[in-house]
C-alpha cells in the first residue's frame, strides 16, 4: 500500500472516506503529463512510488506536445510504464486525428493502451461547436477503432463529468474508462460505471515534478495491474 500525502483541494474526498474507498486504498497509482510539467526527473518520479504515466502525444489534427517524445523515451528509460493520450479536437475530421497521432506515437509492444481524451471544450478559441451526441459517439467510435487496429491494443477512453452526462453514459461499455473526479468517488457522478482509473487529483505534488500534477489510481490490486498490462482489463 503506497502512503500517499495529503490531497490539497481534496476535502470532499476526505469526507467519503467511511463511504468510498480513499484514493490510498488503491495499490497503483500513476499520473498524466504533458508540457506544462516542464522538465520531468523520470528516475526522481519512478522513485516516489509512481508506477505509471500517461503522456500528452497529439491534440487534432496538427498540434503535438513538445515534451512528448522527451517524456516518452525518458519515462521508460526510468522504468515507468507509459502510454501516450489524444486529445479530441471536434472540429477536425476522425480519420486526420488518428493519422496525425499515429504519426507521432511509435507501436511498442510494452507501452500501456493509448488513450482517447475526450471532453466538453466551449472555451476554445477555434472550435467552438460540439457535434450532437450521435455525430460525437461516431467520431469517438471511429478513433477507438483505428487506435485498437494500429497498436493491437484496446485503447482507454478519458472522459470528464460532463461529458459523460451528456455523451457517454450508457455507452462504450466494452472499453476501459478512465473517469474524472476531484471532489467525489467517481461513483457519486459515474454511477454504477465500471472505470479502470480515476483521475483524483489536479493540483498533486510527485518528486521530479516542479509543478502541479494529476494523480490518479487503477482500480484493483496489484496482480490485476500486471493482468491489465498482459492484455486483460475486464478481471475487476
Amino acid at each position: 500500500m503506497i502512503i500517499l500525502p495529503t490531497l490539497a483541494g481534496c476535502s470532499t474526498l476526505e469526507k467519503d472516506r467511511d463511504a468510498f474507498p480513499a484514493p490510498g486504498d488503491f495499490a497503483i497509482h500513476g499520473i498524466d503529463v504533458s508540457k506544462y510539467q516542464g522538465l520531468i526527473d523520470w528516475q526522481r518520479v519512478s522513485g516516489s512510488g509512481t508506477q505509471f504515466a500517461y503522456i500528452k502525444a497529439t491534440e487534432g489534427g496538427d498540434l503535438m506536445d513538445e515534451a512528448f517524445q522527451r517524456n516518452w523515451e525518458a519515462a521508460k528509460a526510468a522504468g515507468v510504464k507509459r502510454g501516450a493520450y489524444h486529445f479530441v479536437y471536434w472540429c477536425r475530421p476522425a480519420h486526420e486525428q488518428m493519422a496525425w497521432f499515429e504519426q507521432h506515437v511509435p507501436v511498442d509492444e510494452q507501452a500501456l493502451p493509448p488513450v482517447l481524451d475526450v471532453e466538453l471544450t466551449p472555451d476554445s478559441k477555434t472550435c467552438k461547436q460540439m457535434p450532437a451526441r450521435d455525430q460525437a459517439l461516431a467520431q469517438v467510435t471511429t478513433m477507438l477503432a483505428e487506435m485498437e487496429r494500429h497498436y493491437g491494443k484496446r485503447p482507454v477512453v478519458y472522459t470528464t463529468v460532463d461529458f459523460y452526462q451528456r455523451i457517454l453514459q450508457g455507452t462504450l461499455t466494452d472499453y476501459p474508462i478512465w473517469v474524472r473526479s476531484t471532489k467525489y468517488y467517481p461513483s457519486v457522478k459515474y454511477g454504477d460505471r465500471r472505470w479502470h482509473f480515476w483521475q483524483y487529483q489536479s493540483d498533486g505534488s510527485v518528486a521530479g515534478i516542479h509543478s502541479k500534477v494529476d494523480r490518479n489510481a487503477f482500480y484493483g490490486s496489484e496482480k490485476q495491474w500486471q493482468a491489465f498490462l498482459d492484455g486483460h482489463p475486464d478481471t475487476h
